[in-house]
């Protein structure tokens, strides 16, 4: 066999890597605001569409938004305000470290447990690494909204399921006992728990 039958031959048995992740479609996030928390109440598909569990996804999604959340039913529940960028920006995160291979950049992986780490196996070009733990972006940019012992100037925007009013600022969801829909209060904050925080009117 000459040279150049041998290397048509080896590039016939080479794996097609002419793919691309345009094959991953992924829907956009679909959210609906309750009160002091943000649901996704597509996250199942989304998971579906990544070939992953659904309660992984939402565990991520959560150390993303730097907060706590419940997954129910097929949905998200999110302690805060929360954007469909918001979502998309985390479930991109998720894709990079859970999904994406390193190596050819397509989708076909799956997570495999091997000596209890987890590792992604890509099943387009066999590459095989552990998943690297990425550092929540939030972490590194976040200056404080609020801090506890301060006062601010709030619109109340809503009402809590007790009937407290509830104001936004920045990430945060701060309820305000006595304070009506539609005020503008100054409100001293009295305890932050997360992305909720507790105040009263000054």
């Amino acid at each position: 066999m000459d040279y150049e039958a041998g290397l048509d031959r080896a590039m016939d048995e080479l794996p097609d890597f002419s793919g691309s992740d345009e094959r991953l479609s992924v829907p956009d996030p679909e959210t609906q605001k309750d009160g002091a928390f943000t649901r996704l109440t597509n996250l199942s598909a989304i998971a579906d569409a990544l070939s992953r569990d659904p309660e992984h996804l939402h565990s991520t999604i959560q150390r993303e938004l730097g907060t706590a959340g419940q997954f129910e039913n097929g949905r998200g529940r999110y302690n805060g305000t929360f954007t469909p960028s918001d979502f998309s920006a985390a479930i991109d995160a998720y894709i990079e470290e859970y999904v994406t291979c390193s190596e050819c950049g397509l989708p076909d992986t799956r997570l495999v447990m091997e000596n209890r780490t987890q590792m992604l196996r890509c099943e387009a070009c066999g590459a095989f690494r552990p998943v690297a733990k990425r550092r929540r972006k939030q972490a590194q940019r976040d200056v404080p909204d609020l801090e506890e012992g301060k006062t601010y100037e709030v619109k109340i925007t809503g009402t809590g399921r007790k009937g407290d009013g509830v104001a936004e600022k920045g990430k945060y969801t701060i309820f305000v006992p006595g304070a009506q829909k539609g005020d503008e209060v100054e409100i001293y904050i009295k305890n932050i728990s997360g992305n909720l925080a507790f105040a009263r009117i000054a």
